[in-house]
């Protein structure tokens, strides 16, 4: 279905504008992912909580929601809200082949990188992780970047429906060998039992992936869930206040969604469930009211500053950290004896004051970046 005079690319819409609030969102969600889990880890060191409270912080082993599940998604859905603005200038400036030739470039290039961030053939070419999470949002922006070029606003919509509604068909009624359809436990399901059958190389728990195969058609939902959200901003036609009014409802009912099919199609992190998207979606649009409301509406934007620093070169700071190891420079400087007399003082302090000084070499590289006008595009 190609794009018609219906497309939300009219040839006479105006330049693309950066919105800070969005650099900003993109910039937290980045804090969390190149640093902020190991000062949860030294907190929870210094200040034991609960098990129930100390789990919800992490990761949910399988079926439920924690906090940290919302970061990938977060990031998926804000690669879908900046393909509008990225993207819209580049098709009615030069046209949507060319376009498409830059995404699919785009793709094969942070493919690669993130292999090397998995090692590459370090390890031998057997434990190459052919998908992780520089891929799988590779494979997003890939997915919904050419569905923004080629479709109209129908289709999109339409694309997006059919992955939601033809992943959970496909785990529900399509039997797996051995377990049967429906079976949403791990190992047991259509998506597990697709990467131990057609993933090569290393997967990351055992025989499947938590960045698999199947599981990528609706991660691609998430961004393009995220399209839809830049669409609504880019509008000039919507008042500021009505942007967030619609995004605000959007998230609700997302969330709403989420939990009714939860009942049926559990909210499941790992295998990317339906019901995943629409829950972290509608948490996603919930956040970037509230950032476009503080900072682009209300323009207040001083408290945000450090987080546009990432938010600019988010895919920068993302390898640098992978590469580098920010928690090994900072353990050169206040490590060995700092560290063991700190923790001596307090146990977990000397590991705290560690992975806050990796946190902060994160924040002082944007900060070089940003200040010196160095935007690393890929």
């Amino acid at each position: 279905m190609s794009s018609t005079s219906s497309s939300p690319r009219p040839a006479e819409a105006p330049a693309s504008q950066r919105l800070m609030s969005l650099d900003a969102l993109r910039g937290l969600d980045m804090f969390f992912i190149v640093g902020m889990e190991e000062v949860f880890e030294a907190l929870s060191e210094m200040f034991p909580m609960e098990p129930t409270l100390n789990n919800r912080l992490q990761h949910a082993p399988w079926a439920g929601f924690h906090f940290y599940d919302l970061i990938f998604p977060l990031f998926a859905f804000i690669i879908g809200v900046s393909l509008v603005f990225s993207l819209s200038k580049a098709v009615v400036t030069e046209g949507k082949g060319p376009a498409s030739i830059k995404i699919l470039k785009r793709t094969v290039i942070l493919i690669f990188l993130g292999i090397l961030t998995y090692r590459g053939i370090a390890d031998g070419v057997d434990r190459i992780r052919l998908l992780g999470v520089l891929q799988r949002l590779a494979l997003c922006s890939c997915g919904a970047g050419l569905a923004f070029v080629w479709l109209n606003k129908k289709g999109l919509i339409a694309l997006t429906v059919g992955l939601l509604l033809g992943y959970w068909a496909l785990l529900t009624f399509v039997p797996v060998p051995g377990f049967g359809a429906g079976d949403f436990t791990e190992g047991h399901n259509l998506t597990n039992y697709v990467d131990k059958m057609y993933l090569p190389f290393r997967k990351w728990d055992g025989d499947h992936d938590p960045e698999g195969l199947l599981s990528t058609l609706p991660a691609i939902a998430s961004s393009l869930l995220g399209v839809f959200a830049g669409l609504l901003l880019r509008n000039p036609k919507v008042e500021p206040a009505r942007k967030v009014r619609t995004l605000v409802i959007w998230g609700v009912a997302g969330i709403v969604a989420a939990l009714l099919w939860h009942l049926q199609f559990p909210i499941i992190k790992k295998i990317w469930s339906s019901s995943f998207v629409l829950l972290t979606a509608g948490i996603s649009s919930l956040l970037l009211a509230f950032f476009y409301q503080i900072i682009d509406v209300s323009n207040r934007r001083a408290w945000c500053q450090p987080f546009v620093w990432i938010g600019t070169n988010a895919i920068t700071i993302y390898l640098i950290a992978h590469v580098v190891s920010l928690d090994k420079l900072a353990a050169r400087f206040v490590g060995g004896p700092i560290q063991k007399s700190l923790e001596g003082t307090h146990h977990g302090l000397g590991n705290l004051l560690v992975a806050l000084l990796g946190v902060t070499f994160s924040f002082l590289i944007c900060r070089f970046f940003y200040q010196r006008k160095i935007f690393l595009r890929v």
